[in-house]
């Protein structure tokens, strides 16, 4: 009787262990991912009815449910979201970062999940601007902090370009003149074009192709949650969801290679 009360004993002692590990392995498991956003990037970071939502929010939400993150979402201006990423105030920042060489060398970026390409955006009727090559002697204005002043002060004329940098309203500022024209990436711009109230067109085709994803910080706690976040990407696009995500927002998959960009990179000729 002793031996079996010793035993028991054993067995409570060994499955209260095995409990306390298994809830120890849940709780690290289900670490908070904070993710620093803007809010006010229609339609992929916005508020509507005092709800945060987008197709960001839904990409992150997703990431969480593979990983067993909790995803905190913290909202800034989008000029700010750098300093917060840096200081450790965010995570990471989903806000249709851009992979540029620059941002490489200080940050450890996830596998891409957005691709898109910059569009020059004017007031519609503006037939004087039909595309990038259009823009000496006019004013073109951008969200501070984005990748788009960079790639036009690249061009070689673009001493002769007025450049103008906004926290935010540049589709309201252009579409009420004040300005000649918006660059943002083509999938916003259509989205924007398509749904709010205003009077804007597409000035011709894409001038550059972007690879956006997501920048942590380049230490080891940063490259190990990039590494639990390519995975969980990875599984997002092979079981569709990044698709069906994609295809929720805009009607068509922005998440994936185009087929022919595809085809080049694997040496298919199909």
């Amino acid at each position: 009787m002793t031996a079996f009360k010793t035993l028991a004993r054993t067995l409570a002692i060994t499955s209260l262990g095995m409990t306390t590990l298994m809830g120890a392995a849940t709780a690290a498991q289900a670490d908070t991912l904070r993710v620093g956003m803007s809010g006010s990037y229609y339609p992929f970071t916005f508020v509507e009815r005092d709800k945060l939502q987008g197709f960001e929010v839904d990409v992150l939400n997703a990431i969480g449910e593979q990983t067993g993150d909790d995803i905190k979402f913290v909202t800034a201006s989008f000029s700010g979201l750098a300093g917060m990423l840096d200081s450790g105030r965010v995570d990471t920042i989903a806000n249709q970062i851009t992979i540029t060489p620059e941002r490489q060398e200080k940050y450890a970026f996830s596998e891409p999940y957005v691709y898109d390409g910059a569009q020059v955006v004017v007031r519609k009727g503006n037939d004087s601007i039909h595309g990038v090559e259009d823009l000496k002697g006019k004013t073109v204005i951008m969200n501070l902090g984005s990748n788009y002043e960079t790639l036009l002060k690249s061009l070689p004329y673009a001493d002769e370009i007025n450049l103008k940098t906004y926290e935010s309203n540049i589709e309201q500022d252009v579409a009420l003149g004040r300005a000649d024209a918006f660059v943002m990436d083509r999938t916003s711009a259509s989205q924007v074009i398509k749904d709010k109230p205003l009077p804007l067109q597409l000035a011709g085709q894409p001038f550059s192709r972007i690879e956006n994803a997501l920048p942590f910080r380049n230490d080891d706690a940063g490259r190990a949650q990039r590494d639990r976040v390519n995975e969980a990407l990875d599984t997002l696009r092979d079981n569709g969801t990044l698709k069906e995500i994609s295809e929720k927002w805009f009607g068509n998959d922005i998440t994936s290679l185009p087929s022919a960009e595809q085809s080049e990179k694997t040496g298919s000729d199909t």
